[in-house]
Protein backbone atom coordinates (compact mmCIF):
# COMPACT_ATOMS: atom_id res chain seq x y z
CA UNK A 1 0.00 0.00 0.00
CA UNK A 2 0.97 3.65 -0.56
CA UNK A 3 0.71 5.64 2.27
CA UNK A 4 0.63 9.65 2.62
CA UNK A 5 1.49 11.86 5.08
CA UNK A 6 0.76 15.61 5.93
CA UNK A 7 3.61 17.83 6.94
CA UNK A 8 1.70 17.81 10.43
CA UNK A 9 2.36 13.99 9.96
CA UNK A 10 -1.59 12.81 9.69
CA UNK A 11 -2.26 10.57 7.39
CA UNK A 12 -4.32 11.24 4.48
CA UNK A 13 -4.18 8.38 1.83
CA UNK A 14 -3.91 4.51 2.36
CA UNK A 15 -3.80 3.16 -1.49
CA UNK A 16 -5.30 -0.30 -1.97
CA UNK A 17 -3.55 -3.10 -2.17
CA UNK A 18 -1.46 -4.94 -4.36
CA UNK A 19 -0.49 -8.58 -5.20
CA UNK A 20 2.41 -9.53 -6.44
CA UNK A 21 5.05 -7.61 -7.83
CA UNK A 22 4.73 -3.59 -8.98
CA UNK A 23 6.39 -1.10 -9.42
CA UNK A 24 6.51 2.33 -7.82
CA UNK A 25 5.26 3.93 -10.69
CA UNK A 26 2.44 1.20 -11.67
CA UNK A 27 1.75 1.87 -7.83
CA UNK A 28 1.53 5.75 -8.27
CA UNK A 29 -0.92 5.49 -11.73
CA UNK A 30 -2.73 2.63 -10.29
CA UNK A 31 -3.53 4.13 -6.69
CA UNK A 32 -5.96 7.08 -7.20
CA UNK A 33 -3.27 9.51 -5.91
CA UNK A 34 -2.50 11.64 -9.34
CA UNK A 35 -5.78 12.59 -9.53
CA UNK A 36 -5.42 14.42 -6.28
CA UNK A 37 -2.92 16.11 -6.30
CA UNK A 38 -3.43 19.84 -7.53
CA UNK A 39 -1.22 21.87 -9.32
CA UNK A 40 2.12 23.25 -6.80
CA UNK A 41 1.75 20.49 -4.40
CA UNK A 42 4.68 18.94 -3.46
CA UNK A 43 5.73 14.99 -2.74
CA UNK A 44 8.29 13.95 -0.96
CA UNK A 45 9.70 10.36 -1.06
CA UNK A 46 12.76 8.30 -1.17
CA UNK A 47 15.64 8.64 -3.88
CA UNK A 48 14.77 5.23 -5.46
CA UNK A 49 11.03 6.58 -5.93
CA UNK A 50 11.64 8.31 -9.10
CA UNK A 51 7.96 9.78 -10.73
CA UNK A 52 8.91 12.68 -11.64
CA UNK A 53 7.67 12.62 -14.64
CA UNK A 54 4.39 11.40 -13.76
CA UNK A 55 4.02 14.88 -11.27
CA UNK A 56 5.54 17.23 -14.10
CA UNK A 57 2.07 16.81 -16.27
CA UNK A 58 0.22 18.17 -13.16
CA UNK A 59 2.84 20.83 -11.69
CA UNK A 60 3.90 18.59 -8.90
CA UNK A 61 7.01 18.99 -7.10
CA UNK A 62 9.06 16.08 -6.40
CA UNK A 63 11.29 16.56 -3.04
CA UNK A 64 13.44 13.63 -3.12
CA UNK A 65 17.39 13.95 -1.06
CA UNK A 66 19.68 14.26 -3.78
CA UNK A 67 21.63 11.66 -5.80
CA UNK A 68 25.87 10.60 -5.32
CA UNK A 69 27.12 9.53 -8.37
CA UNK A 70 30.06 7.19 -7.93
CA UNK A 71 32.93 9.60 -5.58
CA UNK A 72 30.83 12.42 -6.15
CA UNK A 73 31.41 15.03 -3.16
CA UNK A 74 28.17 16.48 -2.01
CA UNK A 75 28.37 20.29 -2.89
CA UNK A 76 27.12 22.27 -0.02
CA UNK A 77 23.83 23.36 -1.16
CA UNK A 78 23.00 18.88 -2.01
CA UNK A 79 24.33 18.64 1.94
CA UNK A 80 21.58 21.14 3.10
CA UNK A 81 18.93 20.05 0.83
CA UNK A 82 19.44 16.09 2.41
CA UNK A 83 19.25 17.23 5.83
CA UNK A 84 16.13 19.24 5.31
CA UNK A 85 14.08 16.51 3.84
CA UNK A 86 15.65 13.96 6.13
CA UNK A 87 14.06 16.23 9.36
CA UNK A 88 11.17 15.75 7.72
CA UNK A 89 11.51 12.57 6.19
CA UNK A 90 11.60 10.98 9.90
CA UNK A 91 7.94 12.00 10.85
CA UNK A 92 6.87 9.55 7.78
CA UNK A 93 8.83 6.55 8.97
CA UNK A 94 7.20 7.18 12.74
CA UNK A 95 3.77 7.70 10.74
CA UNK A 96 4.27 4.42 9.38
CA UNK A 97 5.79 2.29 12.61
CA UNK A 98 2.04 3.74 14.55
CA UNK A 99 0.33 2.05 11.96
CA UNK A 100 2.57 -1.27 12.34
CA UNK A 101 2.14 -1.06 15.96
CA UNK A 102 -1.65 -2.49 15.38
CA UNK A 103 -0.77 -6.38 16.12
CA UNK A 104 -3.45 -7.44 13.24
CA UNK A 105 -1.06 -5.79 10.84
CA UNK A 106 2.39 -6.16 12.29
CA UNK A 107 3.34 -9.18 10.72
CA UNK A 108 1.70 -11.66 8.19
CA UNK A 109 -1.76 -11.13 7.51
CA UNK A 110 -3.46 -14.69 7.46
CA UNK A 111 -5.32 -16.18 5.26
CA UNK A 112 -8.84 -16.02 7.18
CA UNK A 113 -8.36 -12.02 7.23
CA UNK A 114 -7.38 -11.62 3.66
CA UNK A 115 -10.71 -10.69 2.75
CA UNK A 116 -10.50 -7.92 4.96
CA UNK A 117 -6.65 -6.88 5.10
CA UNK A 118 -7.39 -3.75 3.05
CA UNK A 119 -10.07 -2.40 5.10
CA UNK A 120 -8.50 -3.36 7.91
CA UNK A 121 -5.20 -1.63 6.95
CA UNK A 122 -7.03 1.26 6.21
CA UNK A 123 -8.94 1.31 9.38
CA UNK A 124 -5.67 0.95 11.46
CA UNK A 125 -3.75 4.11 9.72
CA UNK A 126 -6.37 6.36 9.81
CA UNK A 127 -6.59 5.11 13.62
CA UNK A 128 -3.25 6.90 14.19
CA UNK A 129 -4.77 10.29 13.63
CA UNK A 130 -6.44 10.36 16.69
CA UNK A 131 -3.09 9.44 18.54
CA UNK A 132 -1.53 12.41 19.71
CA UNK A 133 0.06 14.42 16.94
CA UNK A 134 3.98 13.63 15.42
CA UNK A 135 4.78 17.06 14.32
CA UNK A 136 4.74 20.31 16.52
Amino acid sequence: ALICISPYGTVTFVSSLFEGAISDCELVEQCGLLSMLEPGDSVMADKGFDIQHLLAPIRVRLNIPPFRRGEQVFTPDAVMKTKKIAAVRIHVERAINRIKEFSLVSGVIPNSLWDIAEQTIHVCAYLTNFQPALVG
